[in-house]
């Protein structure tokens, strides 16, 4: 049987290997540029958790189980706040619905046929935006067998090394101020952004980014607390409107 000419070509340490070597091959390929650029942010979670009447315990509790900056630092905003829990639980859920389409695409490259269920949530649970940034270029070279164990130790060393980080931005706390700790997490939006530069392949990714940077500030203005969710939706229709139509126009 002829090879799939359109699959990726495998990356050379896959040859023979062993779930364990792939699990530790994640941990080891696990350093990049995005790994420091998140543990800065997380530096910065920590000292605001602290600012923000947090002790070690909660501000690390808070990072292991919502594993996403923006929901946490809305978190932390509204607990200093002394807000209804109610208030701080909707505000987190909305911010993590972001995280949803990324799960949706990433899944299906990640599990296996007999992934099982509970892996796969556990799995889920690690998908914050720069692990799914880092995973879509990294998976597709590895054969389907060996992702799973690669993003696991992958993705579990950064998720260690985020818990260090928050705790090390706690006690950093009386040396960072608050408009600091502000400026690192803000590195992780920047991040993103240029990642996503980085990865755009065809023309409807350049278009939804394009479209994003022209409608972005002006639903700022005109829509505040709806610009993001508005700018995705109409950027993001856009851009697949378009990528349709010169598709049919090709296969014409």
């Amino acid at each position: 049987m002829a090879a799939d000419s359109s699959a990726p070509p495998q990356a050379g340490w896959t040859k023979d290997a062993t779930p364990r070597r792939a699990f530790f091959r994640g941990i080891i390929e696990a350093p990049s540029v995005s790994i420091v650029v998140v543990i800065i942010t997380f530096i910065g979670f920590g000292a605001l958790a602290r600012d923000m009447g947090f002790d070690l315990a909660q501000a690390i509790f808070v990072s292991a189980t919502v594993f996403a900056l923006p929901g946490q630092v809305v978190l932390a905003d509204q607990v200093g706040q002394s807000l209804p829990l109610l208030a701080a639980f909707l505000g987190v859920t909305l911010t993590a619905v972001r995280l949803l389409p990324l799960t949706a695409s990433l899944l299906p490259n990640l599990r296996g046929s007999n992934t099982p269920r509970w892996l796969q949530y556990l799995l889920s649970h690690f998908i914050a935006v720069t692990i799914w940034v880092e995973s879509m270029r990294r998976l597709p070279p590895i054969p389907r067998e060996l992702r799973v164990p690669y993003y696991m130790g992958f993705a579990g060393t950064l998720f260690i090394a985020n818990l260090l980080a928050t705790g090390l931005g706690f006690f950093l706390a009386s040396t960072v101020s608050t408009p600091v700790a502000a400026a690192l997490i803000f590195l992780t939006p920047v991040y993103f952004l240029l990642a996503l530069i980085a990865v755009s392949r065809d023309l409807s990714d350049s278009l939804a980014l394009g479209i994003g940077f022209v409608l972005g500030p002006i639903l700022f203005v005109f829509a505040p607390g709806f610009d993001l969710a508005l700018t995705g939706l109409i950027g993001g229709t856009i851009a697949y409107w378009a990528l349709r139509r010169r598709e049919r126009k090709e296969a014409e």
